[in-house]
């Protein structure tokens, strides 16, 4: 396992990071596992050297937080690992049950250390960012919760540049803890946070860690899977020509290697520049292994055209453009690809 520091803190977390999404339980989505199911995989990212945990109060509905934290407990000193969780979306219905306002925010806090059963987060992230609180009110609760000790560092997930420089603003003018990673997401299918947000992020010191390097599973070729047959959010984000294109490219760079598509994918995403961390959702042992092989991969010049050629601009992911994504159309085959794109 490599290990980087996050952003401008001197925390020292894996490059791999146990994405909790698939855990917790069925009865919210049909591609959770319960706990027993989930167990195994954490015990083998721990055995492989992550100590980098990523959670959310919003997955399996609060269950997520729950699963993960007792089978941490079983598996590992507090201590030797970074746990983070994410608040807005909320684990109920209720006007005041999800987004940054201070109330949600410290309530919120509470309960999800409730639920993992622990005494602090070592990083509490906004979810996305909410264009219906103040974000002097939001940081202020994220800044009292690091100096009661819930949370060792701050973080932040899924937001516009020019959102972003409104809370390291804020923070700044009242000296205000400032967030220490930005979790974005960023794939061979989607890469638009190259333009601004990870230039920004290097500019302003925040570490980088990357979710849904496989572009929700896109990019393994299974496009057959449950969750691709029943995650609607698939369907949104990568239903255009291009991404179908894209997931080809990939499955021609994994033949040439002779290695899986989600390594490929991976490994796409660990040699980018502007990446610290890559959340790992492992369905099993083996596509755990899948990323850790990914780790020592190093795709040369005609594999990143490759991957990279059928790439356009599109909408950004977020809870804004939902809905509105362009269709979008890729570029000619180079080189041996194109021999091999000839043949068939």
């Amino acid at each position: 396992m490599q290990y980087i520091r996050l952003g401008h803190s001197g925390l020292q977390v894996s490059k791999l990071c146990l994405g909790t999404m698939n855990m917790g339980t069925p009865q919210w989505k049909p591609w959770i596992f319960d706990e027993a199911a989930s167990e195994p995989i954490v015990r083998h990212a721990l055995d492989k050297g992550v100590n980098f945990i990523d959670l959310a109060d919003f997955y399996s509905a609060g269950v997520g937080e729950e699963v993960v934290g007792r089978i941490l407990k079983r598996l590992v000193r507090r201590d030797d690992v970074v746990v983070t969780t994410k608040v807005g979306y909320g684990t109920r219905s209720g006007i005041n049950a999800s987004g940054h306002s201070r109330k949600h925010i410290l309530d919120g806090i509470d309960a999800s250390l409730q639920r993992a059963g622990m005494d602090y987060f070592d990083v509490y992230m906004l979810h996305f960012f909410d264009v219906n609180t103040p974000v002097e009110e939001t940081m202020e609760a994220l800044n009292d919760i690091v100096r009661a000790g819930k949370a060792r560092y701050i973080g932040v997930s899924t937001m516009l540049t020019g959102q972003l420089a409104k809370i390291l603003l804020a923070c700044e003018r009242h000296g205000w803890a400032k967030p220490i990673n930005m979790q974005l997401q960023l794939n061979c299918a989607y890469r638009e946070e190259e333009r601004e947000m990870i230039p920004f992020c290097r500019d302003q010191g925040l570490g980088v860690s990357v979710f849904s390097p496989l572009a929700r599973g896109l990019l393994t070729g299974d496009a057959q899977s449950t969750r691709n047959q029943t995650d609607f959010f698939t369907q949104q984000m990568y239903s255009d020509e291009a991404s179908f294109a894209i997931a080809h490219s990939v499955q021609r760079v994994a033949q040439r290697h002779g290695v899986s598509n989600a390594q490929v994918a991976q490994a796409w995403v660990l040699q980018h520049p502007g990446v610290d961390s890559m959340l790992v959702g492992a369905d099993s042992t083996a596509q755990f292994d899948s990323a850790l092989a990914a780790l020592d991969m190093r795709l040369d010049e005609e594999d990143l055209y490759e991957l990279e050629r059928n790439y356009t601009p599109c909408d950004l992911i977020n809870d804004y453009t939902a809905g509105k994504r362009i269709l979008r159309v890729g570029r000619p085959p180079r080189g041996d690809f194109a021999i091999q794109e000839a043949v068939a």
